[in-house]
């Protein structure tokens, strides 16, 4: 191989792998990993929030998916709790809270408030916590105060 480079973009690129022999060896796939729980997701967390259609007056879409960890495969019927600081409430209060179910191809998608600033930061919360599978919290932040949606994604593991 005169005059070519490995390295790790090239090495991507081709999709290989070196083992500790120096072989290249074509790169697998470990399968999809969990999602972690993030570091204040369940600030204000309120177990058992009621299935709705929409919390407040809407206008702002909280979006995402839940996969299995793995193979990836959606999975339907899921709870997921969603809360946020809006333009009308508080994370703390009820009636800023709301749970959602995914659909047949493990999508959710709840309408509630426009998210504000809290802390200095647009965020929302979302909670995985049926059973089934392990709990995970999210606190995703968005890319602007002025957006109008916010997606997170769940990869979860059974228990």
């Amino acid at each position: 191989m005169a005059g070519s480079s490995l390295n790790r973009r090239s090495l991507i690129a081709g999709g290989g792998a070196i083992l500790a022999s120096g072989l290249l060896v074509p790169a697998r796939a470990a399968g999809l990993a969990p999602t972690p729980t993030m570091r204040g997701g369940s600030n204000n967390y309120r177990p058992g929030a009621p299935i709705v259609e929409r919390i407040g007056g809407g206008g702002f879409w909280m979006t995402g998916t839940v996969r299995r960890a793995g193979d990836g495969a959606p999975l339907p019927g899921q709870r997921i709790q969603i809360w946020a600081h809006t333009t009308e409430g508080h994370e703390r209060d009820q009636r800023s809270h709301g749970a959602t179910l995914t659909d047949a191809n493990g999508e959710f998608r709840l309408e509630m408030p426009q998210i504000v600033p809290a802390f200095g930061q647009p965020h929302g919360h979302l909670a995985y916590d049926s059973g089934e599978f392990e709990t995970v919290f999210l606190r995703p932040v968005m890319a602007s105060a002025r957006d109008k949606t916010l997606a997170a994604h769940f990869v979860l593991q059974p228990v």
